[in-house]
């Protein structure tokens, strides 16, 4: 394995902190810098160490010097005199990137005091400057024959001994120790690894996770034949999309679902879903999908109409929604219908994060879908990543996570029954055991409503009530009021007299161009044993053709 950092390191002269040292310009220093917050010192396990020559100066840390870093982690070079700064990261074994920048340190601006202190014996000055609205103040000694800084910031400046931000922050240099053998870098061996700025950052940022690549600009439409291929398969019309996707096994990652979605051709907004198709139980919606919606067995709750595939039985689960979205009035397509004043975003980024439904599809390969409801041959073109952060959370007892119900109607253009259930008293029930007793449990619920005329419940308040072994747990109204904040993902949305347009308009839940984020319902402590959940909505009732409809999905959470 080779390391782009002075790895020969033999300190044979310390000097303490009280005492200045005399340094000399052809020798090479180590510095070691610790860090402390609002003036308290503290330990610093991992201290910022600088290696200080005549040609350059390599701005490192212990555990890296030590080769106890963990991947990814980066270190700089200054060089002298011409003070290009060159940053270098290590991303794996054997996989390193680096960059040059000549200006980073000349274009500097830096304000002088007239302060002074004394540091490891050196009476120093202060220089400040401000980088991203945060105050440095630098404290560096002109008394010392080198030049050197725990940051790029000030290494022109002298030997900067203490960095403060926002003075509450310190790196303070604890010791300075002359070296008596060290390689310096070649930097003419990392000629091949140079990116430019731009592409080093991303890399390095992209590095510290992990990416699964779900679908990458694939078409949502509607058409008689949609084409499957060997990894992408395509269901209901074209309007489902569907891949099955291996997952790493990892502790307790914070997990995010990424969406980017424009118009391929309809110019509507759209209810959209990204989930997760069960397929542990004896039926699962890899059935329906891929023969007929009738192979899903069907709720009814007495108002006539039966419901296929919404609520758990024994042998089934309802897809698992990771994300609800809505697309917005032709973003992308329509951008030529131009307003004076409305730049028009080119497409709509969704981000969630669902690291609480982890556990289901750790270290498991599982479908992923997006469904987008549309009849429209060119319909919709998305991208989907998952990206998953390591260390983000508290490990847990043993979770349980249930799948109950899920009213979405992502099998709309095969034949699925809307969500009109809720014209009854009775609602959507659904009857769930538990083999022990669950500590701290949760609904995790997603409600939209949709009616999309003026007394349609898309944009009628209405009440939401979720009951737990018929006893009321909780009830609130559901109710967007800032979609008016995403009129420029929305170009194709129709204007109105009053000088609103559609897309402004407050909704039940759910706003064209955002994502709807779930409620969290506490549930208390079950007992095992069989219970029952129940949500009821004053569902408003049909005018003419048109009906309202109530997207909801539910997901139990808690603890053993």
């Amino acid at each position: 394995m080779k390391h782009l950092y002075i790895f020969t390191l033999s300190v044979f002269i310390s000097f303490g902190a009280c005492a200045q040292s005399v340094l000399k310009s052809n020798a090479v220093y180590k510095i070691t810098y610790f860090r402390s917050a609002d003036g308290k010192p503290k330990e610093d396990r991992n201290p910022a160490v600088v290696i200080v020559s005549a040609k350059q100066n390599l701005i490192s840390n212990a555990s890296i010097l030590d080769r106890k870093a963990k991947y990814p982690y980066e270190q700089s070079i200054v060089t002298k005199p011409e003070n290009i700064l060159f940053q270098l990261a290590d991303l794996g074994v054997n996989n390193q990137i680096a960059t040059a920048d000549s200006a980073a340190i000349a274009k500097q601006v830096f304000e002088f005091g007239t302060e002074t202190k004394v540091i490891l014996g050196y009476t120093c000055k202060r220089a400040t400057t401000v980088v991203n609205s945060n105050r440095i103040d630098l404290w560096y000694t002109t008394d010392a024959v080198i030049k050197a800084a725990p940051t790029s910031l000030g290494q022109s400046l002298g030997l900067v001994l203490e960095q403060v931000r926002n003075g509450n922050s310190y790196v303070t240099a604890t010791k300075i120790e002359e070296v008596k053998k060290a390689q310096p870098i070649d930097l003419e061996k990392i000629t091949s690894k140079l990116r430019d700025g731009l592409t080093y950052k991303d890399l390095l940022w992209k590095s510290r996770f992990t990416t699964l690549n779900v679908f990458n600009n694939e078409q949502i439409n509607f058409i008689d034949k949609p084409q499957s291929n060997d990894s992408i398969f395509r269901f209901a019309g074209g309007t489902v999309i569907a891949r099955k996707v291996k997952f790493p096994e990892l502790a307790n990652p914070n997990v995010f679902v990424d969406l980017t979605e424009q118009s391929n051709g309809d110019a509507y907004d759209r209810t959209g879903s990204v989930f997760i198709i069960p397929t542990d139980k004896q039926i699962s919606l890899m059935d329906a999908l891929k023969n007929s919606v009738k192979a899903l067995p069907v709720y009814d709750n007495g108002n006539g109409k039966q419901y296929q595939g919404v609520v758990a039985t024994a042998n089934y689960d309802p897809v698992i929604e990771l994300m609800r979205f809505f697309t917005p009035f032709g973003v992308g397509k329509y951008n030529t219908l131009k307003l004076k004043d409305k730049n028009w975003a080119e497409k709509v980024y969704y981000r969630q994060d669902v690291s609480e439904l982890f556990q289901l599809v750790n270290g498991k390969e599982v479908w992923v879908a997006v469904f987008i409801g549309n009849y429209d041959k060119g319909g919709h073109k998305v991208s989907l990543n998952i990206t998953l952060h390591n260390g983000g959370r508290p490990k847990e007892a043993k979770e349980v996570i249930l799948p109950l119900f899920n009213s979405t109607n992502v099998m709309e253009m095969a034949g699925q029954e809307y969500a009109t259930m809720f014209s009854s008293e009775k609602g959507l029930e659904v009857s769930f055991t538990l083999a022990k007793d669950l500590k701290d449990a949760k609904l995790r619920y997603t409600t939209t409503g949709h009616g999309g005329w003026g007394n349609g419940d898309e944009f009628v308040p209405k009440k939401n009530t979720i009951w737990l072994d018929e006893k009321e747990a909780f009830a609130f109204t559901p109710w967007r009021q800032d979609c008016g904040s995403y009129r420029l993902s929305n170009p194709a949305s129709g204007n109105f007299e009053s000088g609103l347009s559609s897309s402004d308009l407050s909704r039940s839940n759910w706003c064209p161009g955002t994502v709807t984020n779930p409620n969290w319902i506490s549930l208390g402590d079950l007992k095992a044993g069989t219970h029952t959940i129940k949500v009821t909505i004053p569902m408003g009732k049909p005018e003419g053709g048109s009906s309202s409809a109530w997207n909801v999905s539910g997901v139990l959470l808690g603890l053993e």
